[in-house]
């Protein structure tokens, strides 16, 4: 097929997919339909916005098949006080059930956090997910090693604690997930807390809890143990990691955050 077809019949010709097009690689010919740019191959970052917007599926593009492309359901938009409510409602769990989580529910959430947005749709994260909890508190045990020989006081709480038998590193959770991604690209740490950040809402989504698993992420800096026990390759970073499983506990408000500092220009 062409980079882009388009059904002549069904096209509205108004123009919509070429203006989404962030790269600006579908023009209009003389009868007003969609065209791609000589260079589109090559250019295109398949992000699928011109198939997404068309409101009559008359465009198909190469990379981003139509058939690929799940239509949006109305009857699955939620309302804005529902959004707004799950949204505020996201605590960081730090006391899990013992029930562990299954690999299915598991995939679930990763699969959802594949559409989370990155720099020019390069989608750069890829994933370690630890399911055995004798294997996180294996890991818990390689971080609180490499904090003790941090010469720094923060951290000498959390060491104290796991010698006397309490894991206040990764908090006795049943799961970790982690994210990684190359050194060498720009944006890597930013795409996988955008990711993070959609997975623990995923995770929320299904009835998981979750917080972030920094004091491992730190450790790891220093720690080629945690990098190998987390198959993380050498020319990778682990960028993030979250805890996750069932809460123990229920929240049931919303408590109070400081003001939005705004300048208004």
């Amino acid at each position: 097929m062409q980079f882009i077809e388009i059904d002549r019949d069904s096209c509205k010709r108004d123009g919509i997919c070429s203006a989404v097009c962030p790269a600006e690689l579908i023009g209009i010919d003389p009868d007003g339909f969609p065209v791609a740019a000589p260079d589109a191959a090559a250019q295109c970052i398949n992000c699928g916005h011109c198939v997404a917007a068309c409101p009559t599926a008359a465009l198909s593009h190469q990379k981003v098949p139509l058939i690929d492309c799940l239509p949006i359901r109305e009857d699955l938009m939620i309302s804005t006080a529902a959004a707004t409510q799950f949204l505020k409602m996201r605590r960081s769990v730090r006391e899990f059930k013992e029930e562990t989580v299954s690999r299915e529910l598991l995939a679930k959430i990763i699969d959802t956090t594949r559409f989370a947005n990155s720099a020019v749709n390069y989608q750069p994260v890829r994933w370690v997910v630890v399911r055995r909890p004798d294997d996180v508190r294996q890991l818990a045990g390689l971080a609180a090693e490499a904090l003790r020989k941090q010469p720094n006081e923060f951290f000498e709480r959390y060491v104290k604690a796991w010698d006397m038998g309490r894991d206040l590193i990764l908090r006795g959770a049943p799961h970790l997930i982690a994210a990684y991604a190359s050194t060498e690209y720009t944006w890597a740490a930013v795409d996988s807390a955008i990711a993070l950040a959609y997975l623990e809402l995923a995770a929320q989504a299904n009835g998981l809890g979750t917080t972030w698993a920094g004091l491992l992420t730190i450790a790891a800096q220093s720690s080629p143990a945690i990098m190998e026990f987390l198959d993380i390759p050498k020319d990778k970073k682990l960028l993030g990691a979250v805890m996750l499983g069932y809460p123990k506990y229920k929240y049931r408000r919303i408590p109070g955050r400081n003001e939005a500092v705004i300048k208004w220009r």
